[in-house]
C-alpha cells in the first residue's frame, strides 16, 4: 500500500508529464491559429488562397497530437480523418470548427496554464536549494524566484527556502487540477459528434471481431499441430512399444522389459509435451505468481539479458494478463533471434484503464511485421482484445513496441 504522501507524489509526478506535454501541443497550436490568422487575412486580396490547405493541415495535425495526448492518459479519442482542403468544406465541416475553438483556447489559456504548471516545480527548486547556492550570487542578484527580497544575510536565504517549500506545496495541490483544466476542452471539443463516434467504432469493431476470429482459428491451429506433430506420435509410439512389448513377453521377457522402458520414455516425453501445450494456452504461472511473477520468469530464460519493470496495482483480467504475457515472450523471442541486441527492457504500466507494455532493445533496429518476425501474431493477439500496438524501430536500432491493452477502470 502506499503512502498519502506516495501518492501525492505520484499524481504530481503524472500532472507535470501533462503539462509538459500540453505546452507542447499549446506552442503548435499557436502555430497553427497564427498561421490560420494570416492565411485568413491573405485571403482578403485573394492570396491566402493558396495556403487555406496548408493551414488547414497544420490545424489539423495540431489537433490529432493533442488527440493522441490525451488518449495516451484517458480514454481513446479518435480523429475525423484527412483536414479539407478548400475553405468552404471547412466552414461547414462541424469537426473543424470545434478545432477553432480549441485552437483559439489552448493556444492561449492552455499555453498559460502550461507554463504556469511547470513554473511552479521550477521556482519549487530553485528557491528550495537557494540556501546552498545564494553566496555564489552577485549582491545584487540573491533574490527570491520573485525577485525581491534582496538577500544580505542567512535569515533571508532561509526565507527564500521558506518560499520553496511554499512552491512545493502549491505544486502538489494544484498542478493536477492545473493538468485537468487544461486538458478539458480537448477532450470536449476534439471528440467526434456522437453520430460520427459511432459509426466509426462500429466498423472498429468488426475489424476488431474478424480479428479475434483469425486469432482463435490460428491458435487452435497450432495447437492442432502440437498435438498432431508431438504428443500424438509419441502416443502411438507407446501403443506400438507396448504391442512389441506383450508379444516379447512369452519369448523373450529381458526383451520385453526393456520395449517396456522405451514405452515409459515416450509416454514421459507426451506427458511433457500435453504439459507445454497447456503452458502455450494459459500459462499456469500467471496464476500463481501474476504478471510480475510471470515476466520475471520470461526474462530468466531470455537468451538476452532483460530487465523487467512492473508497476500494476491489482490484478487485470485473465484474458489480458495471458495476451501480455505472449506479447512479451513473443517480443522477447524476436529479440533473441533477429535483433542482435546485448540488452532489452519491459516495462509494464497501468493507466487508468489501459495497460501499457513496452519491449524495448538496443539492437540494429529494421523491424518489419511484413518480415515473418512474429509480429503479426503479436498484433493479432492485441486487436482480439480491442488494444493498439505501435512499432518503432529505425534502421540501426533502437526498437521499441508499445502495446496498450484494455483492462477495465
Amino acid at each position: 500500500m502506499r503512502s498519502p504522501m506516495q501518492v501525492r507524489a505520484r499524481a504530481m509526478r503524472e500532472a507535470l508529464e501533462h503539462l509538459v506535454g500540453g505546452l507542447g501541443t499549446a506552442f503548435l497550436a499557436l502555430a497553427a491559429a497564427l498561421w490560420l490568422l494570416l492565411v485568413a487575412m491573405g485571403c482578403l486580396v485573394g492570396v491566402g488562397l493558396l495556403f487555406v490547405p496548408t493551414a488547414l493541415r497544420l490545424q489539423r495535425f495540431a489537433a490529432d497530437r493533442e488527440r493522441a495526448r490525451l488518449s495516451r492518459w484517458g480514454t481513446e479519442i479518435v480523429g475525423p480523418g484527412p483536414a479539407p482542403a478548400r475553405w468552404r468544406d471547412a466552414v461547414r465541416d462541424p469537426s473543424v470548427r470545434r478545432e477553432w475553438r480549441w485552437l483559439a483556447w489552448h493556444a492561449t489559456v492552455g499555453l498559460i496554464v502550461g507554463i504556469l504548471g511547470i513554473t511552479l516545480p521550477l521556482n519549487a527548486v530553485r528557491d528550495g536549494t537557494f540556501p546552498l547556492w545564494w553566496k555564489l550570487l552577485p549582491p545584487g542578484d540573491a533574490t527570491s524566484s520573485l525577485g525581491f527580497p534582496l538577500v544580505t544575510d542567512w535569515v533571508g536565504a532561509f526565507g527564500v527556502w521558506a518560499l520553496g517549500i511554499a512552491w512545493i506545496a502549491l505544486a502538489v495541490g494544484f498542478g493536477p487540477a492545473l493538468a485537468r483544466w487544461q486538458a478539458r476542452p480537448g477532450r470536449r471539443l476534439l471528440t467526434l459528434p456522437a453520430d460520427v463516434d459511432l459509426s466509426l467504432r462500429v466498423a472498429e469493431l468488426t475489424a476488431t471481431r474478424a480479428a479475434a476470429l483469425d486469432a482463435h482459428a490460428t491458435e487452435l491451429r497450432r495447437i492442432e499441430r502440437s498435438l498432431h506433430d508431438g504428443t500424438q506420435n509419441r502416443l502411438v509410439a507407446v501403443t506400438v512399444l507396448l504391442g512389441a512389448a506383450r508379444r516379447a513377453l512369452a519369448r523373450d521377457p529381458s526383451g520385453a522389459e526393456e520395449i517396456l522402458g522405451r514405452a515409459q520414455d515416450a509416454a514421459e516425453q507426451a506427458l511433457a509435451e500435453l504439459r507445454t501445450v497447456a503452458r502455450g494456452i494459459l500459462p499456469p504461472v500467471l496464476a500463481d505468481r501474476g504478471l510480475a511473477g510471470a515476466l520475471d520468469g520470461l526474462a530468466t530464460t531470455s537468451a538476452v539479458p532483460v530487465r523487467i519493470d512492473v508497476d500494476v496495482p491489482g490484478r487485470c483480467a485473465a484474458s489480458v494478463e495471458a495476451t501480455a504475457y505472449f506479447v512479451v515472450a513473443e517480443a522477447l523471442t524476436n529479440v533473441s533471434k533477429h535483433s542482435g541486441a546485448d540488452h532489452a527492457t519491459v516495462t509494464v504500466r497501468r493507466r487508468n484503464d489501459r495497460l501499457a507494455i513496452d519491449v524495448s532493445d538496443d539492437g540494429h533496429g529494421g523491424a518489419d511485421e511484413d518480415g515473418g518476425s512474429g509480429l503479426t501474431g503479436i498484433r493479432r493477439r492485441v486487436d482480439a482484445l480491442d488494444g493498439t500496438l505501435t512499432l518503432t524501430s529505425p534502421p540501426g536500432g533502437p526498437t521499441t513496441l508499445t502495446v496498450e491493452l484494455p483492462c477495465g477502470s
